[in-house]
């Protein structure tokens, strides 16, 4: 299942949960325009991927966008939009991911929990985030 997290017309976050993919290959959940490329692939017992190599390519982001997997536990992620205005909280259980495109966030965690993290780099030393000093 796929949840999309919209606000005033916008796509802030795709929530992903027990993704049941129906045929073999990759399917996107992100479209063509993201950020970052989010797809889950389906292929059965001997099936090959050919091996290959990414070439240079050149790519001008502006931006983070974020993914997360939850590994183990119970956190609540706060939505905000780009006023910093809280405007929807979801839960995301083990093994949810959530991919953040838009807007900021804030999490709560509810029970021990364990998350990984990719967001395009290269790291920013925190230079590439405000935090919300009202919240």
């Amino acid at each position: 299942m796929v949840k999309k997290i919209e606000f005033d017309g916008h796509l802030f976050a795709l929530i992903v949960s027990d993704y049941q993919q129906k045929n073999d290959g990759i399917e996107f959940v992100t479209d063509g325009s993201s950020l970052l490329e989010f797809g889950v692939m389906k292929y059965k017992s001997g099936h090959k991927i050919q091996p290959h190599i990414h070439k240079p390519f050149k790519r001008i982001t502006q931006g983070t966008n974020e993914v997360l997997f939850i590994k183990k536990g119970k956190v609540i992620i706060d939505f905000f939009d780009e006023n910093q205005n809280h405007f929807l909280s979801e839960t995301l259980f083990k093994n949810d991911w959530i991919i953040l495109l838009k807007g900021g966030h804030g999490f709560n965690i509810v029970d021990d929990s364990e998350m990984i993290e990719v967001k395009n780099g290269p790291y920013a030393n925190n230079d590439d985030k405000i935090r919300f000093k009202h919240v």
